[in-house]
């Protein structure tokens, strides 16, 4: 096999159950590289999955061990870390890159000192690397980032030796190519980093996968009935997702649209969080108007179900770098509400494929998430105008089949700098 046609993909954790956009992303693009003569795998620590091997859609997965370089780190704050921005390091895994064979490029999905293992490694065998931005470089506010490192406080940190021994700092300057899924970190990366091959590659949607869907059999199984007019969002649940938001405004929505119904479907990442929406629901009296769904895996049916068995999708984020369910919901044939926020502003054309909103705005203002929902409830042909614009848009744009098309092209021109 050409060795330029063979790719590893690294990213800090990879796990089925607590699947998100980076998982899906390396995930169908892997699937369509290997269909195109590729070999593909991914090397990456054990955070949230001891297996050391797997096999997913055909793709090897390795696995290695790996710890945070913090002293008095407690087991509960490990965890918090391994689902969330952890700062890990893992000499196994920097032993097994240096010595795998037949790598044509390495592509990274996280940066801090797991980015300067790869970057090290890459240069060592001089190999070309590139990495790909997930939203978390530039688009996260300052408070949730304090969250982030919440774990680590009271510890003692001792890695900033192993940083510097791999060049964390240098992993973007270094690489053969920036890779941004959001299209204002795109912009910002461009220019903080002038000289840097940097490209704009979104996230894309399996349209086949989609298209279909039971209503009836998603809402059977979750009890919910078939006169309910259901909003739904998928996401973690977690205070950048702000489904809290949309519960706080449920009460008026309910004033307006008696029916509704809001089904809040995604991996917890946050329990207090999930325990503060139950309790707001319940010292409102709707508690029956919510339903919590904690995670399905990625390639259970019924999370397609669900997108079929909404009337509208709601994504309230404060802020979002992307909104991969959003195509997800297009691809669906649902019409959306979003925060104008992030990606979201520039992925959604308002009233065209969608509708903004303020996420922080209060109830009586007309841009406010309880205003622009009722709205869509209110509406059928607005949401069905919404819905056929959205699913041409994601059919021409957003197909993972042109997605890859573009991902090839990139490593094609990486390949080609590092030749000349």
């Amino acid at each position: 096999m050409d060795a330029k046609k063979s790719v590893i993909h690294i990213p800090r954790r990879f796990v089925v159950n607590e699947w998100g956009g980076s998982e899906t992303f390396i995930a169908e693009t892997s699937k369509r590289l290997l269909a195109r003569g590729y070999h593909v795998e991914i090397m990456t620590t054990q955070a949230l999955d001891s297996r050391k091997k797997e096999t997913y859609e055909g793709i090897p997965i390795r696995r290695y061990p790996y710890f945070y370089p913090y002293w008095g780190l407690s087991r509960k704050a490990k965890q918090l870390l391994d689902k969330k921005a952890g700062n890990l390091f893992s000499f196994s895994l920097w032993f097994a890159l240096l010595k795998t064979s037949s790598v044509g490029i390495m592509h990274l999905h996280t940066g801090k000192r797991l980015g300067g293992i790869v970057r090290f490694c890459a240069k060592k065998r001089n190999i070309p690397y590139v990495v790909s931005l997930h939203g978390g470089k530039l688009a996260v506010p300052q408070d949730e980032q304090q969250t982030w490192v919440e774990p680590t406080r009271r510890t003692v940190e001792w890695g900033r030796i192993l940083g510097m021994l791999v060049g964390s700092r240098k992993v973007l300057s270094d690489a053969g190519a920036i890779i941004c899924v959001g299209y204002d970190e795109y912009q910002a990366i461009l220019k903080q980093y002038p000289s840097s091959y940097v490209e704009y590659l979104p996230n894309g949607v399996d349209i086949a996968r989609f298209a279909k869907g039971d209503k009836h059999s998603f809402r059977k199984r979750f009890k919910i009935a078939d006169d309910k007019f259901v909003l739904l969002t998928v996401a973690r649940i977690d205070v950048q997702k702000n489904q809290l938001g949309l519960v706080r405004q449920l009460r008026a929505i309910r004033e307006v649209v008696p029916n509704v119904h809001y089904v809040c479907l995604g991996h917890v990442t946050n329990h207090q969080y999930l325990q503060s929406m139950l309790d707001e629901a319940a010292s409102m009296d709707i508690a029956d108007a919510l339903t919590v769904i904690p995670g399905l895996a990625y390639d259970d049916p019924a999370l397609v179900d669900a997108y079929h068995a909404a009337d509208c999708f709601v994504l309230p984020s404060l802020h979002e770098p992307f909104g991969m369910v959003v195509l997800e919901a297009w691809a669906s044939g649902l019409s959306v509400a979003v925060s104008k926020r992030g990606g979201l502003a520039s992925l959604v054309e308002d009233n065209q494929t969608g509708l903004f909103f303020d996420p922080q705005a209060e109830e009586s203002d007309q841009q406010s998430m309880k205003e622009i929902i009722c709205s869509l409830a209110q509406d059928a042909s607005l949401r069905g105008r919404l819905a056929a614009q959205a699913l041409t848009k994601a059919q021409m744009t957003y197909s993972w089949d042109r997605i890859t098309d573009k991902l090839e092209e990139i490593y094609r021109r990486v390949h080609e700098h590092t030749v000349s």
